[in-house]
């Protein structure tokens, strides 16, 4: 068989394009969720709930810690965690975008929010506390979601994915709080 006559029956797929075709006509009520997807989309929801739930608690902390910073840096120190808040805000948003992908209901009820979380919701006193509290969160965020991502694997590549963009974001963010603990206290920073 030639490359043309190869193309025509379905190209340099695995499965045929009209298989493929025929397969994705069935049961469209399930959305995004189709035959070739590997994992349980009922396990995949409820991990990313959890993962939404710890975004929501990081918006709710850095928010706090945007209004409540104070001393001489804490202007500069308060837009950083505003930039976060929204970051993580945005991070939630697309979570809960996935989750409705999958089939599954995003998990706002507040009630067992700080539950679900993988971080903790650490007000912090100064300024270097709310910094080291936003830091020990972002490791958090850092480990569970490198695991997540590990779990999901080529089960369900899109929300891996997702997952990956996210934790990349976490490294920075812990990142630019790493570099405001040392200009602000030397002796709190881990370099």
């Amino acid at each position: 068989m030639d490359s043309k006559e190869k193309e025509r029956e379905g190209g340099p797929f695995l499965t045929d394009v009209k298989e493929l075709r025929r397969r994705a006509r069935q049961h469209i009520e399930n959305g995004a969720v189709t035959e070739g997807y590997g994992a349980d989309p009922e396990k995949v929801v409820a991990v990313l709930n959890e993962a939404l739930a710890t975004e929501i608690v990081c918006v709710l902390r850095y928010k706090r810690h945007y209004f409540m910073a104070q001393g001489i840096h804490a202007q500069a120190v308060a837009q950083e965690f505003l930039e976060h808040a929204n970051e993580e805000q945005g991070h939630a948003d697309r979570i809960a975008e996935r989750i409705t992908q999958l089939g599954g209901a995003p998990d706002f009820n507040p009630e067992g929010l700080a539950t679900r979380s993988h971080s903790e919701y650490v007000e912090g006193n100064s300024l270097i506390d709310m910094i080291r509290e936003d830091l020990v969160a972002e490791r958090v965020a850092i480990e569970s979601y490198g695991e997540i991502v590990r779990f999901l694997g080529d089960r369900d590549i899109t929300s891996r994915r997702l997952m990956e963009e996210i934790l990349e974001n976490e490294e920075q963010h812990a990142d630019d709080l790493n570099k405001l603990l040392a200009t602000l206290d030397p002796t709190q920073s881990g370099r």
